[in-house]
């Protein structure tokens, strides 16, 4: 097969679809690989990395396009990217399709078979390449939000884990899946007051148990939502609906009972966002102030640690991109069903039932 990587021209993305070793892998199997020049600069990896890998570095962007089978990449196409795409193409990335009818519709017009990192499943029924993305946004949005927590970034002017004779910040986790834990465990070490909230009673009577003392955990309801908000100093809006829009829990009304100053960072921003008045940011401008609150939605957060994050996801998918280039997307995703989970479009159908109920569209399953 032959496999594409181009550079990342999102706003201030800076990460890699493949690392050297994967080309290395990839060409060993007898593919080929295609690098554009400088993809992996941004994450530490040179041109002469690939070269020595076994890949052929090309010059441009289109050209990339045109000479790969399967595209490998890490955010979703861009709308200049769009045209450059062509029916039957297969292109393996994040794609967060339920947070953009626009993306969505372009991609089904271009007729590619769009496997979804974001929605493989493993055998326990995990998201394993969601979850390391996951994990850092998670640990990021704690750093990001004691950053924004200063006076000169527009927050309240607090210092998240306190002093002596001085109460930390009271930061509250909406959502306690990988993200949410993740989040909860660095404001816990930072020394902060953390209210971990989910609906999932098991989850939150294991996180009772291995979370320090500093972190309470507390069901998920309407009202208990409103009473933590209104407590908050730090919220952190990490829920997941794998595919699916994440479910609204901050209204424009609940801002204006919080803290002026406090801080809203939306890691579900990607599925549209927990919060009525969350939009899309980048990390050029990463933050705006709605009703007092000082909101962080970048959409992008592990492209910061572009290298931690590069090394993190390509572990994950180069063995399903493997699988998918030595069997074609069909077989591989008739030999595991976790896979097909990925497969979101093909030639301009639907297969992803959250996808389509998300912007009322026609499923058509993968396998009928």
């Amino acid at each position: 097969m032959r496999i594409g990587v181009p550079k990342e021209i999102k706003a201030d993305e800076y990460r890699v679809g493949l690392m050297p070793v994967g080309a290395e892998v990839l060409t060993r199997a007898g593919h080929k690989v295609y690098v554009e020049t400088g993809a992996g600069l941004a994450s530490g990896f040179a041109d002469d990395d690939y070269r020595n890998a076994g890949a052929e570095v090309v010059g441009s962007h289109v050209e990339v396009f045109q000479m790969a089978e399967m595209i490998i990449k890490v955010k979703e196409p861009q709308t200049v990217e769009i045209p450059l795409l062509r029916a039957g193409q297969i292109v393996f990335t994040y794609f967060h399709f339920a947070a953009s009818a626009e993306l969505t519709r372009a991609c089904l017009k271009a007729g590619i078979v769009a496997i979804a990192y974001e929605t493989i499943r493993d055998r326990g029924g995990r998201l394993p390449c969601l979850t390391p993305m996951s994990e850092i946004a998670g640990k990021m949005s704690i750093q990001e939000g004691a950053k924004y927590l200063e006076k000169p970034m527009r927050g309240r002017g607090m210092l998240l884990g306190g002093v002596p004779g001085v109460a930390p910040a009271h930061v509250v986790v909406l959502g306690a899946g990988t993200v949410g834990t993740n989040a909860a465990k660095v404001a816990a070490g930072l020394g902060a007051s953390v209210v971990i909230m989910d609906i999932n009673l098991d989850r939150l009577r294991y996180l009772s148990d291995v979370m320090p003392a500093n972190v309470v955990t507390v069901f998920s309801d309407p009202h208990t939502v409103r009473e933590q908000l209104r407590k908050a100093d730090l919220v952190v809006g990490a829920v997941l609906i794998p595919g699916a829009r994440a479910p609204r829990l901050i209204s424009r009304r609940d801002l204006v009972e919080m803290k002026n100053g406090s801080v809203l960072v939306d890691v579900a921003i990607d599925q549209g966002g927990c919060a009525e008045t969350s939009r899309p940011t980048t990390h050029a401008d990463p933050v705006y102030v709605e009703e007092g609150v000082v909101h962080y939605c970048v959409t992008n957060m592990p492209g910061a640690v572009s290298r931690t994050s590069t090394i993190a996801l390509c572990n994950a998918t180069l063995p399903y991109a493997v699988k998918i280039a030595e069997a074609g997307y069909e077989r591989a995703a008739r030999e595991d069903a976790g896979l097909a989970e990925g497969v979101n479009m093909v030639r301009g159908k639907c297969t992803n039932a959250a996808v389509a109920q998300a912007h009322g569209i026609e499923f058509a399953p993968l396998f009928p």
